[in-house]
């Protein structure tokens, strides 16, 4: 019979000593290394009265995080922000959009459905889970923006993301500094290797996608006569990549 080597020394010995020093230090290692995530976040604006679906309660300019796992009324508030922020009454003479309909309905969705050039109020936030620094957009600045995040990967940039705060990221070596208000000497930071940043900004993307997804699926269910013509607006107020391909579950 072949006996089992040993997992451990000997418990009277010093080696089992360095054995058990040794796997707490590697278990330090890995319980204090630099945690970071990257959220697409909408802007939520609450509307005093609505009633035209069903919405999550939400402070005044909070963020929601966009990914698939939202409740069905977190997403109505979200479309409803979207849609709200977008309804837009333009000059006439100057507009040369469908006239709005009378219903209230299509009344509200008018601007999400017809204005060219949608505005997602929000962008990228990033959060440094072992010290709970947050790095969260500011004011003025939409999702639609975010391609300027690859522009930190060019060496000695640097990028702003809206105003007060002034939220900063800038390419430095190896690494991109994230700084939550750029015009405070004393402001937190947020570092992050550039390799990581490219995996985070594609972590993003999927949660967006998975967000549309979610939202066409929610537009069948509580908007059906408006659901393609919603998820398509959705997609292009958010400018997913591949928006045209999705679609909610098919009627019965």
């Amino acid at each position: 019979m072949v006996s089992r080597a040993r997992e451990w020394p000997d418990r009277a010995g010093p080696g089992y000593l360095l054995a058990i020093n040794e796997k707490r230090r590697r278990a330090a290692v890995r319980d204090t290394h630099l945690v970071l995530t990257m959220q697409p976040v909408l802007e939520v604006r609450p509307l005093a009265g609505f009633a035209l679906w069903p919405v999550a309660p939400a402070e005044p300019f909070g963020y929601l995080a966009l990914g698939s796992d939202l409740t069905p009324l977190e997403v109505g508030a979200a479309v409803m922000s979207l849609a709200g922020v977008n309804d837009l009454d333009l000059d006439p003479e100057h507009d040369d959009r469908p006239p709005r309909p009378a219903d209230a309905l299509g009344a509200f969705l008018h601007g999400l459905l017809t204005v060219d050039s949608l505005y997602a109020p929000g962008g990228l936030r990033v959060t440094d889970t072992t010290t709970g620094v947050v790095f969260q957009p500011g004011c003025c600045t939409g999702l639609e923006d975010r391609r300027d995040w690859h522009l930190v990967f060019e060496p000695g940039s640097e990028t702003f993301f809206g105003h007060d705060p002034w939220p900063r990221a800038e390419r430095d070596g190896e690494t991109v500094r994230l700084t939550l208000d750029a015009e405070q000497t004393d402001s937190p930071l947020i570092d992050v290797p550039a390799a990581d940043l490219v995996k985070l900004l594609a972590d993003a993307e999927r949660d967006l996608l998975g967000f549309l997804v979610l939202a066409a699926e929610w537009a069948a269910r509580q908007l059906p006569h408006y659901a393609t013509a919603v998820t398509a607006a959705l997609g292009r107020a958010l400018d997913v990549p591949g928006a045209e391909r999705v679609s909610g579950p098919a009627r019965g």
